[in-house]
C-alpha cells in the first residue's frame, strides 16, 4: 500500500474525509478540462482579433493537448516515485502561472507558447487525480462510485466550458477565458492542501527519458502533419513526408519501449484485451467528441451567428447528457459488464455523428441538433465510466498514477486527432467548395486580407458581416455569406461521416474480441486472470 503524508493508510481515512478528498480531486480535475474546452468559444474572437486562419485556431486548441498528451505518462512515473499530492499542487501552480501569461499575450504566438505551457502544467496535475482516487477508495464498490464522479466531473467540465466561456465574453474579451483559471487553481491548491493525503508508490523504475521524448516527438509529428495538410494538400509531398517521420517515430517508439527495461508506455499491458481495448475505446470516443466540439463551435457562432454566450447556452444539453449518464453508465457496467457499455456507447457516438453531419444552414435547432447533442453526450458518458474502471482495474494500486496516464493519454491523443483530423477534413471541403466564390468577389467588398481569412475559416463570416459595403453590392455580400455557411456545413458532413466510419469499426473490434462476461471471482482491484489477457 502507498504511504500517506500524515502517517494513515488511505484504507484508514474517515469516508467525510475520503468524500472531503475526493470533492478536491475533483476541482484540480475541473480546472485541467476546463482549461480544455473554455479556449473553444473565444476561438472566433481570436480569429479576429489575432487574424488567425483555422490551422491557427487549431494550433490553439491543440498546442494544450500535444503537451499535455506528450508528458502524462512522464508525469504519471513521476507523480509514483516523488509524490501524487505534490505534483498536484506543482502543476495547479503552473497552470495559474501559464493561464496568466495567456491573458497577457497580444500576439497568436505568445498565446499558443501559453496553451502549451498550461499543457505541461496539466499533464502534471491530471495522471494524479485519479492515481490519489484509486489509492484512497480501495473497495471495489467505493472505487467504481469514485471513478462514476470523476469520469462525470469531466465530461461536465468538457461541456460547460462554453457556457463559462460565453458569459465571460459576454462582459470581457477573449483574455478572461485564460484570466478565470488563476482563481480557480488557487482554490483548487487549498482545497488539496487541507484535504487530500500524499501518496506514492513503494518501489519506482528509472524514467524513461527517451521513451518521452520519443512519444511527444511522434504524436507532434502526426498531428502537426493532420493540421498543416489542408494547406499543402493531403497527398503533396511535405504532407505526405510529414506522414512517414510520425510513422518512423511511431515505430522507433514502440520498438524501444519493448526492449527498454523500465519503460514510460508497458506496451506488454496491450496483451490484457480489458486495458487495450477500452483503451482503444477512450481514444475513439475522445476522438469524435473533441471533433465534435470543435465543429459545432463554427456551426453555431459561423453558421448561426450565435453569441458565445448563446453558444455556450445552446450546447448546455450535452452537458446534461454527460452528467446523467456518466454514474450510470458506470454502476451499470457492474451489472452488465463493460463490453456491453462500451460497444452501446460506441454506437450510440456513431448515431449522434451522423445525426450531426445531416445538419444544413436552416436546420431548427429543436431537433436533430439537440438530439444529436445529447446522443453525443450519451453516448460519450457510456463508454467513458466503464471503460476507465476496466482500465485502472487492470493495473496495481502501486502503479495507479502510470495506469492513469496512459488512461488519460489516450483520451489527450483522441482528442487531438479528433480536433486536427476533422477540423482539417472540414477546412479542406470548405476550402475547395468556396476558394472560388471568395476570389471573384469585387474587392469593394473584401480586401485581400479578408479573402485569405475567409477561404480558411467559416468562422470569418463574423468580420464580413460587420465589415461596412456599398448598398449596391449588399446582395453580393449576402450571397457569400450564404455560400460560405453552406461550404462549412458539407465540410462538417464529411467530417462526420469519418467518424461515423471509426466508431462502426471500433465497437466491432470491441464486441468481437473483448469478453463480454465477468467471471465470478474475478478482481477488479488488481487485474483480470491470465486466460483474460491472451
Amino acid at each position: 500500500m502507498a504511504s500517506l503524508g500524515s502517517g494513515r493508510t488511505a484504507t484508514g481515512l474517515s469516508q467525510r474525509a475520503k468524500v472531503a478528498a475526493l470533492v478536491a480531486i475533483c476541482l484540480a480535475e475541473l480546472l485541467v478540462v476546463l482549461d480544455n474546452t473554455l479556449v473553444n468559444v473565444a476561438l472566433p474572437s481570436m480569429a479576429v482579433q489575432l487574424q488567425a486562419d483555422m490551422s491557427g485556431l487549431q494550433w490553439i486548441v491543440d498546442a494544450f493537448t500535444l503537451a499535455f498528451s506528450g508528458l502524462l505518462l512522464a508525469m504519471g512515473h513521476l507523480g509514483d516515485r516523488y509524490g501524487r499530492r505534490r505534483f498536484m499542487i506543482i502543476g495547479l501552480t503552473g497552470v495559474a502561472v501559464m493561464s496568466a501569461a495567456g491573458a497577457l499575450s497580444s500576439g497568436l504566438g505568445q498565446v499558443i507558447a501559453a496553451r502549451a505551457g498550461m499543457g505541461v502544467f496539466a499533464a502534471v496535475v491530471f495522471p494524479a487525480t485519479l492515481a490519489l482516487i484509486t489509492n484512497i477508495f480501495t473497495a471495489k464498490r467505493e472505487r467504481a462510485a469514485a471513478i462514476a464522479l470523476w469520469t462525470a466531473m469531466a465530461g461536465i467540465a468538457v461541456a460547460i466550458g462554453p457556457t463559462i466561456g460565453g458569459w465571460l465574453l459576454q462582459y470581457f474579451s477573449w483574455h478572461s477565458v485564460f484570466w478565470i483559471n488563476v482563481p480557480v487553481a488557487l482554490a483548487a491548491i487549498a482545497a488539496v492542501l487541507v484535504t487530500v493525503p500524499e501518496s506514492r508508490a513503494p518501489h519506482v523504475d528509472r524514467l524513461d527519458r527517451v521513451g518521452v521524448v520519443l512519444s511527444l516527438a511522434a504524436i507532434t509529428a502526426l498531428v502537426w502533419s493532420i493540421i498543416e495538410a489542408p494547406k499543402h494538400g493531403w497527398f503533396a509531398a511535405q504532407s505526405l513526408a510529414g506522414y512517414l517521420v510520425s510513422i518512423i517515430l511511431l515505430t522507433v517508439f514502440v520498438t524501444w519501449e519493448l526492449r527498454t527495461p523500465t519503460p514510460v508506455l508497458n506496451m506488454r499491458l496491450f496483451r490484457n484485451r480489458r486495458f487495450a481495448l477500452p483503451s482503444l475505446a477512450i481514444t475513439v470516443s475522445y476522438f469524435s467528441a473533441f471533433g465534435f466540439l470543435f465543429l459545432i463551435t463554427q456551426y453555431f457562432q459561423g453558421v448561426k451567428e450565435l453569441t458565445p454566450l448563446e453558444f455556450g447556452i445552446h450546447s448546455l444539453p450535452f452537458a446534461v447528457a454527460v452528467g446523467f449518464g456518466a454514474p450510470i453508465a458506470t454502476m451499470l457496467a457492474q451489472r452488465l459488464g463493460t463490453t456491453a457499455m462500451l460497444v452501446s456507447g460506441l454506437l450510440i457516438l456513431a448515431v449522434a455523428m451522423y445525426l450531426a453531419g445531416q445538419t444544413t444552414v436552416d436546420t431548427p435547432y429543436l431537433g436533430p441538433v439537440v438530439v444529436s447533442m445529447i446522443l453525443m453526450g450519451l453516448g460519450f458518458a457510456v463508454v467513458q465510466g466503464p471503460a476507465t474502471e476496466s482500465i485502472m482495474g487492470a493495473v496495481p494500486v502501486e502503479e495507479a498514477g502510470a495506469g492513469s496516464a496512459v488512461n488519460d493519454t489516450t483520451r489527450e491523443v483522441g482528442g487531438a486527432l479528433g480536433v486536427a483530423l476533422l477540423g482539417s477534413i472540414m477546412t479542406s471541403v470548405y476550402a475547395h467548395r468556396i476558394g472560388g466564390k471568395i476570389d471573384a468577389i469585387p474587392s469593394q467588398i473584401m480586401n485581400a486580407r479578408q479573402k485569405d481569412l475567409a477561404s480558411n475559416t467559416p468562422i470569418s463570416v463574423i468580420e464580413i458581416i460587420k465589415a461596412p459595403v456599398n448598398p449596391l453590392l449588399a446582395p453580393a455580400k449576402t450571397d457569400l455569406i450564404h455560400a460560405m455557411k453552406v461550404a462549412a456545413m458539407q465540410g462538417a458532413e464529411a467530417a462526420s461521416y469519418v467518424a461515423v466510419g471509426t466508431l462502426a469499426v471500433c465497437a466491432l473490434i470491441v464486441a468481437a474480441t473483448l469478453p463480454w462476461r465477468v467471471e465470478k471471482g474475478e478482481s477488479v482491484l488488481m487485474g483480470w486472470r491470465e486466460s483474460d489477457e491472451d
